[in-house]
């Protein structure tokens, strides 16, 4: 009995991660999240030790990342928890599905929660945020380099992003491209596991890279 639930967890898992990666249209987006965001905690992120929105505000904050902090595509709030516990903040919180942030909400951890699309326009002014992070929505089926210039819109001059790119993501949608067109002072990137050791099944060894962005003019205050 054991061995076939771990199974049957495992095979769930692998079907919600390529359920996933294989969304077409916002609506495809919508859907899938509004049936997995009471269980996306337990369900995706504990039981396939999702450390991947850890990696992001840790190294926001090793970059001197400040608040406020936009966190883009915040899901379930995992990498807003991990920036506060970081000492940073305030932070604000946005994504395509309420019912996931309706979940982020009960976290307390948000001081705004609002919803938006980041392929579209973000309802925020220019330059509204000192930082930005996002984790784990520029993958497959999600968000692609098309909505980098958003980032650096919502961002002050000085500002930091740090922003998780699927590794296979980046190579097939040409980021390397998109991001040289980008008007900014510094950028770099290194790659992560997205999962951690107690991860198991296909998608277990699966990498991101980790882009930092810092939006040309004077540091912010």
């Amino acid at each position: 009995m054991p061995e076939r639930w771990f199974a049957g967890r495992l095979a769930g898992m692998a079907q919600d991660l390529d359920a996933a990666y294989g969304l077409e249209t916002p609506d495809d987006n919508l859907r899938l999240y509004r049936d997995w965001a009471e269980t996306y905690d337990t369900s995706f992120a504990r039981d396939m030790d999702y450390v991947l929105p850890l990696r992001v505000a840790e190294l926001f904050r090793a970059l001197g990342g400040t608040g406020p902090v936009l966190d883009m595509g915040a899901g379930t709030g995992l990498c807003g928890e991990a920036l506060v516990a970081l000492g940073l903040g305030p932070v604000e919180a946005t994504d395509l599905s309420q019912e996931m942030l309706d979940v982020s909400a009960r976290k307390g951890v948000y001081a705004r929660l609002f919803t938006g699309n980041l392929v579209e326009r973000l309802p925020v002014e220019n330059g509204a945020y000192s930082g930005v992070t996002c984790s784990g929505t520029f993958t497959h089926g999600h968000v692609g380099p098309e909505a980098l210039p958003e980032v650096l819109r919502v961002l002050a001059p000085g500002g930091l992003a740090v922003i998780s790119v699927n590794a296979e993501h980046w190579h097939a949608k040409g980021y390397a491209l998109a991001v040289d067109a980008l008007e900014v002072s510094e950028m770099g990137w290194r790659e992560v596991r997205i999962y951690g050791q107690d991860s198991q099944g296909g998608h277990a060894g699966d990498m991101s890279r980790l882009l930092w962005l810092r939006k040309r003019g004077s540091q912010v205050a």
